[in-house]
């Protein structure tokens, strides 16, 4: 075997460790066959955390070995994930070595590569090429986002400008797609480390009062155990009791949500129960140990949670509740058994189609609706992110058709999502419908068990208002697109009508003529002056005094005409000695946005304007994701710097 140096070594025997539970040991060689063709691919190249190509690849192969749990070959495509086109082998003789499994990943993978280019203008166009990978095997998403994930455990070694648009984009993109699939521990590990980098301030703020609320916490998971532990035993349950503390990034959404210090988060911790039973009883003896629990310790009943009877769409199955435990602290509580367990843990996804599961947990519905966006007519980047963000985030709500068959939808649904989910023409032509057999308006936000029937008339046409309440992709899509062909057949009769009158007029139709037309109504395009032409909104008579009136000096301003940019406002002059701008671009002024108004001392960083020059920005602007994720070229690392007039005694580096 080719090793280059001891940290090659050590990386391929923790790999081998970590991998010892799901590979066997006489496929090893497979493994160190891997590793040499990597080892002579990759060469002294380095990744944009600065270290060796090689060790990333090692470092990714044994978090999907050890962390996610799978096997021979994702370790293998894991392993030449970063080096598949430079391989000495072509695919015929690897797919001979390695089998034809590995070569399907590794062309996907490298087809979602150059997501990595964080070019705003790709960005959408790659995060859909990531979905569609999901529908050839799931096993490339996991490695992108293991790669993600190593990537982000190593980003304090990456280029400061670097930094803020990949913590972004892991946070936005990635984490909820690891949530998505269930791999919780993936999820909230990237969730941690992006808001390190971008909120630096309160991250620290709760990473050090946990640390110091350490002891007390121990002591009261210990104290609220014991009786517990007592009650199962007696029981006969075959158990454990663990005990987490919540992710830092948790805790600080329950602070901002709720308006709350952090002494006031009432559960910064949970202790899950896992039991040791059979498929038959795992059920009933989870629904057995609630009992324990809540005779024991008062539940808050408004946060019982149960997804053991109906699971989330990722194979997610706990019970979850909330009761006080000893000082009058709260407490969450979770119970499952040990399949349970192994799933929320390793995600679903681990087990999915290479296994031979199929259509557990829902996940080829969710890989269905993914491509329902994907296939959408939706042509704005922003709104194609925006949806699948919503898409993956959100939660579920499950209602009956009046067959009793089971619909599946997202939190906030409406009759109208659903009507649209069983058919669009059936969406199309719905009126209302019926809800646990009471009339209801299409407009209803369905809940979890309705039993819905719908009501539809030929007469019905989608309306646009219909946009501002429906939640799901279908629906909106399908609603856009016969909006679109009606405006589009009523644009075209608007036109006939306007020739028309134009030649009874004695005007000649003509660009001139319609340019001039825009500018007086403030319309962007000819279709749209056509369609409130034809819907009667615009006047014929009003339109020929527009274009018989004499000509004012306005009407000759061409439409394209710039506005004259306005007076740079100077910078605060106590600010102005103490703002470093790295990677300047010359004859480029700056100034404090308005949007934030930063101050002296706050995490800050620059933005590159059109007409303003360099803008600074708080970290935590509202509009800080869709600078960065958006335009992540034209961010540039700004620092407080301390001057012998400074009227404060440390600096911050962004």
């Amino acid at each position: 075997m080719i090793v280059g140096s001891q940290k090659i070594y050590s990386g391929y025997r923790a790999l081998l460790h970590a991998a010892k539970n799901t590979v066997a040991a006489e496929e090893n060689v497979k493994i160190r066959r891997a590793l040499d063709l990597a080892v002579a691919a990759c060469g002294d190249k380095i990744t944009l955390t600065g270290e060796p190509l090689i060790l990333h690849a090692l470092s990714v192969a044994r978090i999907i070995a050890g962390e996610v749990g799978l096997g021979l070959t994702s370790i293998i495509t894991a392993l030449l994930h970063d080096s598949y086109n430079k391989l000495s082998l072509p695919p015929k003789e690897l797919e001979k070595e390695f089998g034809k499994k590995v070569v399907e990943i590794l062309n996907g993978f490298s087809r979602i590569t150059s997501i990595d280019s964080m070019q705003s203008s790709y960005q959408a166009e790659n995060f859909r090429k990531l979905l569609l990978s999901l529908a050839d095997d799931v096993r490339v998403i996991l490695i992108k986002l293991v790669e993600r994930l190593e990537y982000m455990r190593n980003l304090d070694k990456a280029p400061e400008k670097e930094r803020l648009p990949l913590a972004s984009e892991t946070y936005f993109l990635y984490a909820p797609l690891a949530h998505r699939l269930g791999f919780y521990n993936i999820k909230s590990e990237m969730e941690d480390l992006a808001v390190k980098y971008l909120e630096p301030e309160q991250y620290n703020y709760v990473d050090c009062r946990l640390k110091q609320t350490t002891a007390s916490r121990n002591k009261l998971i210990r104290d609220f155990s014991i009786p517990l532990k007592e009650r199962l035993e007696k029981q006969g349950f075959r158990f454990t009791i663990k005990s987490r503390t919540k992710s830092i990034h948790s805790i600080m959404l329950k602070m901002k949500k709720q308006e709350v210090e952090f002494e006031e988060v009432f559960d910064l911790f949970a202790v899950r129960i896992i039991i040791e039973s059979d498929s038959e009883n795992e059920k009933s003896d989870c629904w057995r140990a609630y009992s324990i629990v809540t005779d024991i310790y008062q539940p808050n009943t408004s946060r019982l949670r149960d997804w053991i009877s109906v699971p989330k769409s990722n194979g997610y199955e706990s019970l979850h509740t909330t009761v006080v435990g000893p000082r009058g602290k709260w407490v969450e509580v979770q119970i499952r058994s040990l399949r349970m367990d192994d799933i929320a843990e390793k995600g679903l996804a681990a087990h999915f189609k290479y296994k031979g599961i199929k259509g557990e947990g829902g996940l080829d519905n969710w890989l269905s609706k993914m491509r329902e966006i994907l296939e959408s007519s939706e042509k704005d980047d922003n709104a194609f992110i925006d949806q699948v963000r919503s898409g993956l985030y959100t939660d579920e709500v499950f209602v009956f058709t009046p067959k009793g068959d089971l619909r599946q939808l997202p939190a906030g649904a409406t009759v109208l999502d659903f009507a649209f989910d069983i058919h669009t023409a059936v969406g199309a032509s719905c009126v209302g419908g019926k809800v646990n057999g009471k009339n209801v308006t299409i407009r209803y936000v369905l809940h979890n068990g309705d039993h819905v029937s719908i009501l539809r008339s030929k007469n019905q046409k989608p309306k646009q208002d219909w946009l501002s309440f429906v939640v799901t992709t279908k629906a909106k899509t399908k609603i856009k697109q016969v909006l679109n062909e009606e405006k589009t057949k009523a644009a075209a009769e608007g036109k006939e009508i306007l020739m028309r009158r134009l030649k009874n007029w004695k005007i000649v139709y003509g660009d001139t003529v319609i340019q001039k037309l825009l500018n007086s109504y403030s319309l962007k395009t000819a279709k749209d002056l056509y369609y409130l032409i034809a819907t009667e909104k615009i006047e014929l008579l009003h339109i020929k005094e527009v274009l018989q009136k004499e000509e004012s000096n306005e009407s000759i301003i061409p439409a394209t005409a710039v506005p004259e940019k306005e007076t740079k406002e100077p910078i605060d002059s106590q600010y102005s000695d103490y703002l470093i701008i790295e990677d300047r671009v010359e004859g480029l002024d700056f100034k404090l946005s308005k949007c934030c108004n930063p101050v002296f001392g706050e995490s800050v960083f620059g933005f590159v304007t059109i007409l303003d020059g360099i803008k600074i920005h708080r970290k935590n602007c509202p509009n800080a994701y869709n600078m960065m994720t958006r335009y992540p070229y034209r961010v540039v690392v700004v620092r407080w710097a301390k001057s012998k007039n400074s009227p404060v005694n440390t600096s911050d580096r962004v």
